[in-house]
């Protein structure tokens, strides 16, 4: 399952929160723990504010990694799905509406 995971840091936890993110190496950066592959990552830094999707078949697993952030900064998660799901997801949607 793919999930998008948006955070949005408050002002007063944001140079803790920066400074953490930009000591990190591209390999921490990278590490999202085991079963959890993250699929792009984009950040609104002056906003404080960002996307992830990440995919995993362990929610757990997204939680665990997600928890090391938690302390710093609001977070959801929301599973999603692609444009070749979404399309199937519709077509079944409008077969079972009869539309």
């Amino acid at each position: 399952m793919k999930f998008m995971i948006t955070w949005d840091i408050p002002a007063a936890n944001w140079l803790p929160v920066m400074k953490m993110f930009s000591s990190m190496s591209p390999a921490d950066r990278a590490n999202y723990g085991d079963g959890v592959k993250a699929l792009g990552r984009w950040h609104d830094v002056v906003g404080r504010r960002g996307v992830v999707v990440v995919e995993s078949n362990d929610i757990a697993a997204v939680q665990r990694y997600m928890g090391k952030w938690n302390p710093h900064m609001a977070l959801e998660i929301t599973p999603v799905v692609d444009d070749e799901e979404a399309a199937a997801v519709g077509r079944k949607i409008v077969a079972d509406n009869n539309a």
